[in-house]
């Protein structure tokens, strides 16, 4: 078995061992470095991959180490690694037929060039809101959301939102059509929602009223789109990272 500084394992300490190193089994871990003693015997130094501590300095000094045989740690895989890393939504939202309001669907249309890994899932949701709440609740640990929304700036500027406890309350529900902060306010009342949400908003040059119709972005909006799908690109790769193992120079065999 081949292990690099930084690569996840499972540890599976001997049935005969120490009570506290039994208590670990099935516990996941994290590759420190590999010791020998005054015997000629190798260890392996594990962080547990929940310790706080672990990614404090680069030498981890207040992460606790334990000490394990070869035979008492296995690999994970790159596919089950894949499978442990962070899910995430990319939502876009819009109306279609409302101007520079469909600039999350065409975000999300330039994403659909993409291959993403599995565990992220880019989808377009219009005016959708119910079903949005939905995804909202499905288990995903990191949800992307992707719409128009006027802060007062220059028409195409790009606003990246990181949602709070605080930052819809209070907000009116209604049922069609929904608003996200109205999906995520529902969401978080009927359900649950991702621990990290946020929202890559675009300042429109002008949303008609709904008994418009008004199809196509404006110009500085569709000039946005390329920056915002490569935005997004970033931030979901942020995102699955911060749980990605951090492999050095050194292997281990």
């Amino acid at each position: 078995m081949s292990l690099e500084r930084g690569s996840r394992v499972v540890l599976r300490p001997r049935a005969d061992g120490d009570v506290l190193m039994r208590a670990l089994e099935g516990r996941r871990g994290v590759v420190d470095a590999v010791e020998e003693d005054m015997e000629g015997r190798r260890y392996i130094a594990v962080v547990l991959e929940d310790d706080p501590a672990r990614d404090i300095g680069k030498a981890r000094r207040l992460a606790h180490r334990f000490f394990l045989a070869p035979d008492e740690v296995e690999r994970i895989g790159d596919q089950e690694l894949d499978s442990l890393l962070p899910r995430v939504l990319v939502a876009g939202i819009g109306n279609v037929f409302l101007g520079d309001d469909a600039f999350g669907v065409e975000v999300v249309k330039k994403l659909e060039q993409t291959t993403f890994p599995s565990g992220v899932n880019v989808v377009e949701f219009g005016i959708r809101g119910m079903d949005l709440v939905y995804a909202l609740g499905d288990g995903y640990d990191a949800a992307i959301l992707v719409d128009a929304a006027p802060r007062n700036a220059e028409p195409g500027t790009i606003d990246v939102i990181e949602v709070d406890d605080d930052t819809f309350e209070g907000v009116t529900i209604e049922g069609h059509g929904m608003h996200p902060s109205q999906a995520i306010a529902l969401a978080r009342q009927i359900g649950s929602i991702p621990p990290r949400l946020i929202v890559v908003a675009c300042e429109p040059a002008a949303i008609p009223s709904p008994d418009e119709i008004c199809e196509g972005l404006s110009a500085p909006v569709a000039a946005a789109v390329d920056r915002a799908a490569t935005l997004v690109i970033e931030l979901v790769e942020d995102l699955r990272k911060s749980q990605q193992p951090h492999p050095e120079e050194v292997t281990f065999t």
